[in-house]
């Protein structure tokens, strides 16, 4: 739509006559542009406006070609009398808001890859710190040390925790080092390639956590990493409070859920967890020093084995982890590992706990035990494993929930599709799935409990069809796009679409949604763009709109989300994800032209 403001000196109505030019590459005009099609004047005139009012005309789509410069001028007429000069030219560009190339052929991207995530505890214990998700401390231990009852001879235990030090993290980095090279050296020696998978130690429940730096904790869909548990003092404490003996221990921890039968190998759902206790030092007073680990779950409809206890090389190790003074080393690490099958049915969360009982030779009865915390509070739960057997197609599994998953659409396959997303992401209220705003998406699982009209579950076809109703129709657009679909953002699949009852985004029509649509640019390149559609609302998109509907070439809309792996990552309703779009995730405003970028 091009405008003007036409005034008549008499005050008499008036109408504008709109000429268009095509520009040199210094910006002067150029060439005229057949506004009407008639061949002959090539412009277009308003209808009369009152003196001081805006005289406006619509260019049939088509004229004007995307990403091209152009210049206009009007002249007036009052009905009688013709103004005799043109106004002054005034340039403008039909501006794309994402520009991108035809679909790449092939592409290195990975849309399910993982990334391991660092976290924080929400519940380490009371003896360590817990902290914000930017490092600082939240909340100080509110009790470091805890001791056990007197003997009969009036002595006691006591274990005091302390967060991971300096020294602490250098053991560890030690320690992982030599379990590297042993594992290595085995490795080498069996003929088997040194892998990463390979070095790790077989003893490692979790094989990419031996050598993580310790002070932090990590985590992915299935497992969890512990190296902010830090170090246990035992004080060994005469009837006068006066130092028998002392040993230090450094503590790790491990979780591993299975998401299939694949996985585990188990008719029933699994969670396996694992304690790394290594001694640092132990005094000859002690003689020698016990540890059992302790496990407490919420789970009902769970059997949990016996702890078993490996030595460093995966060698049975007892039925305790025990070290005698003389032979303790910080080489001699103890790892206890449990088996948790679940056998129930629908979907269970389950909490879990933790401590450490110590014991001592050097006393029949003085025991002391340490509280490492939980599985994480109730609005977090972080370390909770989640069970079903709601997922019929690949049995029972169990996972954690509480990682954020991340599908990664390949914007070198389908950049239609994700520059479309990264514009939504950006202007959406709720930015949906944005990484840049730590906004999830949640997925519309098929244990949803919300129905249909007719009864049935609630699926993504139902959101759809609120989205893409009866107000869209196609865009016209260049052939060279050629067949398009109405693809809704946020997805039909997710609870934040437009179209999904409970959404914080629900609209009563898809016709309320930002309107674009994909056109060939004009400007010589063999670039596409995302443009607004403009025949609803003049202006385009406001950016207050809850969802967006566009029209995306057939192929990249079917494909771009096709092979979202919700069974193989065991999503269940409400699960949440990150949508991430690499070829745009270098743009930083929606004010200027995002061009795409191809990854490698």
């Amino acid at each position: 739509m091009l405008r003007n403001t036409v005034t008549d000196a008499d005050g008499d109505t008036a109408n504008l006559t709109f000429q268009v030019y095509t520009t040199n590459a210094d910006g002067t005009p150029k060439a005229q542009v057949d506004l009407d099609g008639s061949g002959q004047y090539g412009v277009l005139v308003s209808p009369y406006v009152a003196s001081g009012g805006t005289a406006k005309v619509t260019v049939p789509y088509g004229i004007l070609k995307p990403g091209v410069l152009y210049k206009f001028r009007t002249s007036a007429y009052d009905g009688s009398l013709y103004e005799t000069n043109w106004s002054p030219w005034a340039d403008f560009r039909i501006e794309p808001y994402m520009k991108f190339p035809a679909a790449q052929t092939s592409s290195a991207i990975d849309p399910t890859v993982q990334a391991i995530q660092e976290f924080t505890r929400s519940d380490p214990g009371p003896a360590l710190p817990t902290f914000a998700a930017n490092g600082a401390v939240k909340r100080e231990a509110t009790q470091r040390r805890t001791c056990g009852k007197q003997d009969l001879q009036g002595r006691k235990l006591c274990i005091d925790l302390s967060p991971p030090t300096a020294e602490s993290k250098a053991r560890a980095k030690k320690r992982a080092e030599a379990l590297h090279d042993t594992a290595e050296a085995k490795a080498h020696k069996s003929g088997t390639p040194p892998t990463a998978v390979a070095v790790a130690p077989a003893v490692e429940l979790v094989d990419w956590c031996y050598d993580k730096p310790a002070g932090k904790d990590y985590i992915t869909r299935t497992e969890a990493c512990l190296k902010n548990i830090g170090s246990g003092n035992l004080i060994f404490i005469d009837a006068d409070n006066k130092q028998i003996g002392f040993a230090t221990f450094d503590f790790e921890q491990r979780i591993k859920a299975y998401p299939n039968k694949a996985a585990s190998g188990s008719d029933f759902g699994e969670f396996d967890q694992q304690i790394v206790i290594v001694p640092v030092a132990i005094d000859a007073a002690l003689k020698g020093v016990t540890m059992k680990w302790n496990i407490q779950s919420t789970c009902s409809s769970c059997v949990t084995s016996k702890t078993r206890w490996a030595d460093n090389q995966n060698n049975p190790a007892g039925d305790t982890a025990y070290w005698s003074a003389q032979d303790a080393s910080a080489y001699s690490g103890r790892w206890g590992t449990t088996q948790t099958t679940w056998s129930g049915t629908g979907k269970e969360t389950i909490d879990l706990g933790w401590s450490v009982t110590a014991t001592v030779d050097a006393s029949d009865t003085a025991k002391a035990t340490a509280n490492f915390g939980t599985s994480g509070t109730q609005p977090r739960r972080e370390l909770a494993p989640r069970c079903d057997d709601i997922l019929k197609s690949s049995a029972p599994g169990c996972v954690l929930p509480s990682f954020a998953l991340n599908w990664t659409v390949d914007t070198n396959l389908y950049p239609a599709a994700g520059a479309y997303y990264w514009y939504m992401q950006q202007v959406m209220p709720d930015h949906a799935g944005s990484r840049r705003w730590d906004s999830l998406m949640h997925y519309l699982g098929p244990d949803t409990t919300l129905k249909n009209s007719a009864g049935g579950t609630w699926t993504s076809d139902n959101s759809r069809t609120r989205v893409c109703d009866s107000t869209w129709s196609v865009h016209k657009s260049d052939a060279s796009v050629g067949s398009v679909d109405c693809d809704e953002f946020a997805m039909a699949s997710t609870h934040e679409s437009g179209g999904f009852p409970n959404s914080v985004n629900l609209v009563t029509s898809g016709s309320k949604c930002a309107q674009l649509f994909t056109d060939k640019m004009g400007d010589g390149s063999a670039n596409f763009g995302i443009l607004a559609d403009t025949r609803t609302a003049t202006n385009g998109p406001s950016g207050t709109e809850r969802c967006g509907r566009a029209a995306i070439p057939s192929v990249q809309n079917q494909r771009a989300f096709s092979g979202f792996p919700a069974p193989s990552w065991r999503m269940l309703d409400g699960d949440g994800f990150f949508l991430t779009l690499p070829g745009f995730e270098h743009c930083t405003s929606t004010a200027t032209t995002c061009t795409w970028s191809k990854i490698s």
